[in-house]
């Protein structure tokens, strides 16, 4: 059993996930209504905003495979582990 909660394997599968009709439904199930993200290249409110930003990534990295490289360090709410973007089996991006 794992020790973070489901929503991360949302988020994941939601930028995974190649019909574009069905990213809502995973982000539905992995964020807040209220949700900010804040990032270098954007700042967004709302499941909104975040599902445009999915999808304008997903354009313009097509066929990106993004995976959770590292365990889930879960700690008093919050969790944190590291990630990548591959594209043709090529990193092209980490992240924490």
């Amino acid at each position: 059993m794992s020790d973070y909660p489901e929503s991360l394997n949302h988020m994941l599968a939601a930028w995974n996930e190649p019909d574009s009709s069905r990213v809502r439904a995973h982000l539905e199930q992995a964020l807040a209504p209220g949700i900010r993200f804040v990032d270098p290249s954007i700042d967004v409110s709302g499941i909104d905003g975040f599902e445009a930003n999915v999808h304008e990534v997903q354009a313009n990295i097509p066929g990106a495979v993004y995976s959770r490289t590292s365990g889930v360090d879960s700690q008093h709410g919050f969790h944190r582990y590291h990630w990548a973007i591959h594209q043709d089996s090529k990193l092209i991006m980490p992240g924490f």
